[in-house]
């Protein structure tokens, strides 16, 4: 069994469809641990509510971002971790956690990369008026979305309803996750 490590900062859907995931064994791994940066995260509950541990590390803390990504990296010294999980982790990964964990840390993000890096990605495609919307699940490198690409889904979509393309983008998201994990792991 492969052991997994989740990083992420907010609501945390793609972490609790990776935890049911891993649980019901669609996914031959398991989740050893939630790193959250921001107390108030709802992710949290959800890693309390799934029986996963987490622990809050919080950048501010910190004089630098190395320093931050140290003590992380001692933190998860003592897990034998196949995979690096981002799930809405809304921080840039620096070279200190990069190098450490060089080819074990994945992304998921709400475009069809290349296209419309960066934050506000669906709102950025919208406004450009694309018509094909979609999901990337991608290796994290040194760049702001630029790692190698995993897979790639996307939907047509001739519309300006932003929550609905939200929606949609969401659950074809955590099936392209898990799907992916699941490829990457039977590699590893």
């Amino acid at each position: 069994m492969k052991n997994l490590v989740i990083f992420a900062s907010g609501n945390g859907s793609n972490f609790d469809a990776i935890v049911i995931a891993c649980q019901k064994c669609n996914i031959d791994a398991r989740v050893l641990l939630l790193i959250c940066d921001k107390k108030d995260a709802y992710v949290i509950k959800r890693a309390q509510k799934r029986g996963v541990p987490s622990l809050v590390i919080l950048p501010k803390d910190f004089t630098s971002k190395e320093d931050y990504e140290k003590k992380i990296i001692e933190e998860l010294a003592p897990y034998d971790i196949d995979l690096i999980c981002l799930a809405g982790y809304m921080r840039i990964i620096g070279d200190t956690l990069l190098s450490r964990y060089e080819g074990k840390i994945i992304n998921t993000h709400p475009s069809i990369l290349p296209s419309f890096k960066g934050i506000k990605a669906i709102e950025q495609a919208m406004e450009y008026g694309v018509k094909m919307f979609g999901i990337t699940i991608h290796f994290v490198d040194s760049s702001l979305d630029g790692g190698k690409i995993i897979d790639q889904r996307g939907i047509y979509y001739n519309g300006n309803d932003i929550s609905y393309i939200k929606k949609r983008l969401l659950i074809l998201e955590h099936r392209l996750y898990i799907s992916s994990i699941k490829k990457l792991l039977t590699k590893l």
